[in-house]
């Protein structure tokens, strides 16, 4: 039988941009940010672990099913990562949170995103030809961090390469739920352009418009969310993540 209370204190908080103030937008699962808590005032004899949950793809995070108690708090996403570790093991920063949890605990973050995706215009349904029902959007995709900045974050950590700040693809997610991205986004629908080395600075260029279109039309009477993610090719916690813009639901008309 189980003589302990079932935990009822809330972790909340966003995760903003440092220099804009805005949220970081990001995926619905392990594909996007991780929130990690850690209970450190914890006296039973078993090692405390490590519990993980999903930040919202708005940039909020909320767990109502926490234990008070003293805990420290990290984040991992497609930014500079908070706690950076050298090759050696050795801890070189370490910008999580220490904080004591009880009732309702708002713990913030301000982080270095890697890219900033915005939306130029909204999405246009096409009507003529093979392409009729497809969706084309246009994009910007900007550094939110300059190379400077990321080097001298990055490159203390160890095996640095100078390919990690090349973009690696953009991609435009569509999906019949609101949650669209990596797991509900890459449908039948859905379109990835992939970039080499330094061809999305060649081809493309940041600050400069993108167009993406629909692999395949969509049925009419449908209604379908859309959002662009870019990443680049530095990974965090082993995994290339993406830079979002926000979803915009399209209802596509009858044909």
């Amino acid at each position: 039988m189980d003589n302990y209370d079932a935990p009822g204190e809330t972790i909340r908080g966003e995760i903003t941009d440092v220099a804009t103030g805005e949220r970081v937008l990001t995926d619905q699962g392990s594909e996007g940010i991780r929130i990690r808590i850690r209970e450190l005032s914890w006296t039973g004899t078993e090692v405390p672990q490590n519990f993980d949950f999903w930040c919202m793809k708005e940039g909020f995070f909320q767990n109502t099913k926490v234990f008070a108690g003293h805990y420290n708090i990290r984040i991992d996403g497609p930014f500079i990562p908070l706690v950076r570790v050298n090759q050696q093991g050795v801890v070189i920063a370490d910008e999580s949170r220490y904080v004591d949890v009880k009732g309702v605990t708002e713990v913030n973050f301000q982080v270095q995103p890697f890219l900033k995706v915005e939306w130029v215009g909204e999405p246009v349904i096409l009507t003529e030809g093979a392409d009729a029902g497809k969706i084309r959007v246009n994009v910007r995709v900007n550094r939110a961090v300059t190379p400077e900045a990321f080097q001298e974050k990055i490159q203390p950590m160890g095996g640095w390469n100078n390919n990690f700040l090349q973009v690696q693809d953009v991609h435009l997610f569509i999906s019949e739920t609101a949650y669209v991205g990596f797991r509900e986004g890459r449908t039948s629908y859905a379109f990835l352009q992939s970039f080499n080395g330094n061809n999305f600075e060649d081809e493309v260029g940041f600050g400069n418009t993108l167009t993406l279109t629909s692999a395949q039309p969509i049925p009419p009477n449908r209604t379908v969310f859309v959002r662009v993610g870019a990443r680049i090719r530095y990974q965090t916690e082993g995994q290339a993540r993406y830079n979002y813009n926000e979803a915009i639901r399209v209802n596509m008309p009858a044909r």
